[in-house]
Formats: C-alpha cells, sequence, structure tokens
C-alpha cells in the first residue's frame, strides 16, 4: 500500500532529516495508465542541500511536491518527509477578513507552543526519570531545529525582507494585492518555519532584494528544501543539487519512468543534460546502425543461394561464407545471432523529440530605419513619463521594480492602451507581434484552431509550429494545457504572422527552464526588432543590447526614463 509517512525531526544531525520517495507512481483519474503523470519516482533530498525540482511543461513537478505534502496519494510507493511539512501555496487558509496581524500569530504559534513544552519539561527533569530526560532531549531538538528563540526578529525580518514591513497589521486579506498575499504566503512559511519545505514558484512576484533574501533563509535552513522554479537565476542561486523528472536514457524493455539527480548549480545541470543527451542519441543511432549489420549478418546466412538475390549479393555472400572451415562459419554466425539477441534486449529507447524552438520568422529588411518614437509617454497612475526610440533590428530590454509599468508601456507600443500624455509615432503598417504576460486560453477553441486563425490558413491546412507545439495536442482544447503549454502555444501564434516589431512581455514566465533558455538563444541572433519585459535575472544578466530601466513605483515622475546600453 502506498503510504505518507511525516516524521518527527529530532536533530539536525539525524539521516531521518532527508527527504525521501521510493517508486512513486501516480495518474490522475480520468486519464489513461500510459499517460501516468509519475512513474516510478525515486529520490533523497539530503537536509541541508537545496535541491531544484526541474522538468518540462506538465512532467509532474507540481504534482510531485504535493505528492510529498500529502495532498495527494500515490498509485505506488512510499515517502518519508519530515515533520512538519511546509507547502508553499499560493493562497494562505485564511479568509479575506482575517487581518496580517492574525496570520503572522498562525506562523509564530509553533514556536510558541515549543517554547512553552520546552519549560514543562524541563520542570518534569526535577523528576529525574528517564522518560522526563527523553522528553526533554526531543523537544529541543524539536525547538532548536525550528529556531524558535529568534521566532518574533525572524518574523520581523522576513516581513522586511520581502517587502511587507509597511502593511498595518489591521490590513485584511482581501484588501492587499494578489502579489502581496503570495509574498504573504512565502513569509508565513518562512516564520513558521517547518522542518521540510515544499517550495513551487517561490519567486513570483520578487524583486531582485527579496529574492536574495530567500535564498539567504534557504540556505540558513537545517532540513531539506525542494525547489520547483522557472527562475534560473534563484535555482543557481539558492540550490546546490537538482532532480530533473525529463525522459533519460533507458533500455527499450522497461517503462520509462523515475527521475536524473544532478550535483550543481542549474548552471551545472545545463552543461550535464546537454552532454547526457548528446550520449543518448549517439548510443541509440550507434545501437541501430548495429542492429542492422547484425541483422543482415543473419540473414545472409539464412538466404545464401536463393535465386531471387542479385549477383552482387550472391557474390558478397559467397565471399563471407567462404571459409573451407565450415565449423568457424557457423560458430561465426552463431556469434552474431546471439549478438543480435542480446543487443534487441539491451537497446536504449529512441530519445523523444524534445520541444526545442526550431527557427524564428525570416527578419524583415529595412535596418537602422526608425520604427518607434515615444516622447514623453505616461499614463496616469501607471507609468511616469517614458521616451525612447527604437530602430529596426535593434533590441530593447525593459527592467523595473513590479508596478513600475512595464507591461503597460508595451500596451501602449502595442497600441492596446492610449497613453494618458506624450507622443507614440510608429507606420501604420509596421507588423507587430506581442505576446503579453497572461494570456487567457479561447472557451471551446482547438490549438489548431487557434493557430490556423493566427496563420490566415483554411481548417484543413496545417499551421507551423516552430518547434514550440506538439502536434499531437492540436486538437486539444486550450483550456486543457497547462500554463506553460498554453504558453509555447500563444507565442507561436505570435509569430505566424511575421512580426516585424516583436513585443514580449514576460517570455520566460511558465516555461520550462531549458526552453526558455533556447529561446533567448534563438532572440539574440534574430535581426528584427525585438522589445522586451522581463524580471528574470538569468535573462537580464545575460543581456547585450539597449535597456530601459523604469523608476519605482513613483509613477507620477516628472523625470523622463532613458535608454542606455548594456555590455
Amino acid at each position: 500500500m502506498p503510504s505518507h509517512t511525516p516524521s518527527a525531526a529530532p536533530a539536525a544531525a539525524d539521516p531521518s532529516l532527508h527527504l525521501r520517495a521510493d517508486g512513486i507512481s501516480f495518474t490522475y483519474p480520468g486519464l489513461a495508465a500510459d499517460r501516468r503523470v509519475l512513474t516510478d519516482v525515486s529520490l533523497v533530498v539530503p537536509a541541508g542541500r537545496p535541491t531544484g525540482l526541474l522538468g518540462e511543461n506538465g512532467s509532474g513537478k507540481s504534482t510531485l511536491l504535493r505528492v510529498l505534502a500529502g495532498d495527494l496519494h500515490p498509485d505506488a510507493g512510499t515517502c518519508e518527509v519530515p515533520g512538519p511539512v511546509g507547502m508553499l501555496r499560493q493562497e494562505l487558509p485564511f479568509g479575506p477578513r482575517t487581518p496580517l496581524a492574525g496570520v503572522l500569530a498562525d506562523a509564530l504559534e509553533r514556536s510558541r507552543r515549543l517554547e512553552r513544552e520546552l519549560i514543562t519539561a524541563g520542570e518534569e527533569l526535577a523528576g529525574g526519570t528517564a522518560a522526563a530526560a527523553a522528553r526533554y532531549d526531543h523537544v529541543l531538538a524539536e525547538a532548536t531545529l525550528a529556531d524558535v528563540w529568534n521566532a518574533e526578529r525572524r518574523a520581523e525580518e522576513t516581513l522586511a525582507g520581502l517587502g511587507l514591513a509597511d502593511l498595518p497589521g489591521d490590513t485584511p486579506l482581501g484588501e492587499i494585492s494578489g502579489g502581496q498575499r503570495e509574498r504573504l504566503a512565502l513569509a508565513h512559511l518562512l516564520i513558521a518555519r517547518p522542518t521540510s519545505w515544499l517550495l513551487d514558484e517561490p519567486t513570483n512576484h520578487l524583486d531582485d532584494e527579496a529574492a536574495a533574501f530567500v535564498s539567504g533563509a534557504i540556505a540558513a535552513h537545517p532540513g531539506p528544501v525542494l525547489i520547483a522554479s522557472h527562475d534560473r537565476a534563484f535555482l543557481d542561486d539558492a540550490t546546490s543539487a537538482q532532480l530533473d523528472l525529463d525522459p533519460a536514457e533507458s533500455p527499450l524493455g522497461e517503462e520509462p519512468g523515475g527521475l536524473r539527480a544532478f550535483t550543481g548549480t542549474f548552471s551545472d545541470y545545463l552543461l550535464a543534460r546537454y552532454e547526457a543527451r548528446d550520449r543518448w542519441e549517439h548510443r541509440y543511432r550507434t545501437e541501430q546502425e548495429e542492429l542492422t549489420r547484425l541483422r543482415e549478418v543473419a540473414r545472409d546466412a539464412h538466404t545464401l543461394g536463393r535465386e531471387s538475390r542479385s549477383r552482387a549479393e550472391v557474390k558478397m555472400a559467397r565471399k563471407f561464407f567462404a571459409d573451407r572451415n565450415a565449423l568457424r562459419v557457423s560458430r561465426h554466425v552463431r556469434d552474431a545471432e546471439q549478438r543480435l539477441a542480446q543487443l534487441e534486449q539491451d537497446q536504449v529507447r529512441k530519445p523523444p523529440a524534445e520541444l526545442e524552438l526550431t527557427h524564428l520568422p525570416d527578419a524583415p529588411r529595412g535596418a537602422g530605419q526608425v520604427q518607434l518614437a515615444l516622447a514623453d509617454v505616461a499614463v496616469e497612475g501607471r507609468l511616469a513619463p517614458v521616451s525612447l526610440a527604437l530602430s529596426a533590428g535593434e533590441h530593447l530590454l525593459v527592467t523595473g521594480a513590479n508596478g513600475s509599468g512595464k507591461s503597460t508601456l508595451l500596451d501602449v507600443v502595442a497600441g492596446r492602451l492610449a497613453p494618458t500624455s506624450g507622443t507614440v509615432s510608429r507606420p501604420r503598417s509596421l507588423r507587430i507581434g506581442h505576446l503579453r504576460q497572461d494570456d487567457e486560453p479561447v472557451p471551446g477553441r482547438t490549438v489548431g484552431a487557434h493557430l490556423r486563425r493566427a496563420a490566415g490558413l483554411e481548417e484543413d491546412e496545417q499551421p507551423e509550429l516552430f518547434g514550440l507545439v506538439h502536434p499531437r495536442d492540436l486538437s486539444r482544447p486550450l483550456e486543457t494545457l497547462s500554463r506553460g503549454q498554453l504558453r509555447r502555444v500563444m507565442l507561436a501564434a505570435v509569430l505566424l504572422d511575421p512580426p516585424e516589431l516583436l513585443i514580449l512581455d514576460e517570455p520566460t514566465n511558465h516555461l520550462a527552464l531549458v526552453t526558455a533558455t533556447r529561446l533567448e538563444a534563438a532572440l539574440a541572433d534574430w535581426g528584427g526588432t525585438v522589445l522586451i519585459a522581463s524580471h528574470d535575472r538569468w535573462l537580464r544578466r545575460r543581456w547585450d543590447g539597449e535597456l530601459l530601466e523604469l523608476g519605482d513605483t513613483d509613477v507620477h515622475s516628472a523625470r523622463p526614463a532613458g535608454v542606455r546600453r548594456t555590455g
């Protein structure tokens, strides 16, 4: 029977603090057995070694975290997660009228309880019994692991580190923004300091300083930490091991599944993953060539002398078998057949075709011509005055804190939003492709219908997929896609009407990490005009183009933002 066993955490040096799973399989109701989400997944997350959980969109990262948290019961397998277990959720289990002070008190409740229990256990030591001593040692170990003596200071530092310190304690949850609520959920986990941390996209709505604060808190935590994130820079900073759920090299006769473990940062993982994929593809090609050769040897041994064979084939066969020692010939054929049988049994399965951005549309001509000019453009309450000029072929990255107006600026450039003041100049014929930050699926529309509509194709025509969409998904309704899969479809739709100006709002959001890295490489080589807004530190650190950094949330500033060159 599958089981989930949260175990008490007595001491940081105890091996029982390691998070373990063995043979986990899980299928959501309604899915066929061969579309199982998780298959035979085994893993160890050592205490004190923060670990990244990686995989393509739909590979089962969030499902695995929910299984480890005890929210889902696996079809097979067992897991041991040192308790208490902290699962980061986007929404806290409190009503909209709950004040922030109530959330903070709940986060501190365990530390305060452990302090009381420790006092009681200390008083019981006067009895001198072995049971009292064991009880005291157990509570002391748990209190030490939870760092109860620094709980109040930790709460203050966490609220400040996540940009929540200025919110009054009597503010109801229903009156703060969605981003603030997500940060508060993360703050609740860090303040409560459970033993095991399961973090699903912990850096959503975090600026650089807040992300660095969380990375430091993870490094200081003595228990196991498992992180699923699309934030590559954060994974590089915060983790020292990686678990990959994507398909790996495995024998053809075995059911694919499991995961691969990598030591090192995300950057180390990227290099190791590419090398492992190359080795897999090389082994598969080599084995298939050897299988073909051995099958020909076996076939020739049984068809020698048939009149239907060509003269050249007969000549080759006679040469092969023209050995005076018939026993040696027989042994040679028998050995080849044995090697063939063994190789057919041991051969690796074919590497699955990876979704990989094949290309971007051909870049339009006219490099150097000004395509876009903004003069003191502002949107009241949302965007401070901005001035910029963008010529054909230039690439511009827009950065800035949450609320500084990045998406607003892109909506103005794309013509979706009229500015309150200032002027926008662009040719009327300019073809603009705009990938918005959170495009919603059109109800009732399939992937194929959406892409054909974007490309202006008839119902029986096949749209170009750019390596972003699986052909098997063309008949799927958009509503059934994961956020990452929907993101790919929306990007493909933008590219199908080849843009002269490509506007991308947080293009790496929800994309699998390897896919995001390949997209950035393709954009860097593209000769068209690109305008990107992103908080992605990985992208920003590697950007080699123009940069526009918007100011803070003081959108009433009269000073226009300017463009500067990076690198």
